[in-house]
């Protein structure tokens, strides 16, 4: 746990508590409201076909994640840590110039 601690520059296990719980609650509310996003814009598996239908869940999934974490990092306090963890994702696959 230390060295986890030490890796993200956090002082507390209260911290880590709530980081871990932060990922857990923003995978599963981006899965879960994924399908209701893509039956609302009339995506589905007949109209794109299998491989179209996951191609585009897993981009709209991504992309509601990456929001949803710095919300739910902020609702639970961990909003430094989160913008932080963001900008280096972000960084990382090839979108320096906009998190600079």
């Amino acid at each position: 746990m230390e060295k986890l601690k030490t890796r993200w520059g956090i002082e507390s296990n209260w911290q880590v508590a709530l980081i871990f719980i932060v990922f857990a609650i923003t995978g599963s509310t981006a899965s879960y409201i994924g399908k209701p996003i893509l039956s609302f814009l009339h995506i589905d598996t007949e109209s794109f076909g299998t491989f179209g239908y996951w191609t585009i869940r897993i981009i709209l999934l991504f992309i509601v994640y990456q929001f949803m974490l710095v919300f739910f990092g902020w609702l639970f306090g961990q909003y430094k840590f989160f913008w932080n963890f963001e900008k280096k994702m972000l960084r990382r696959i090839g979108f320096k110039r906009f998190v600079d």
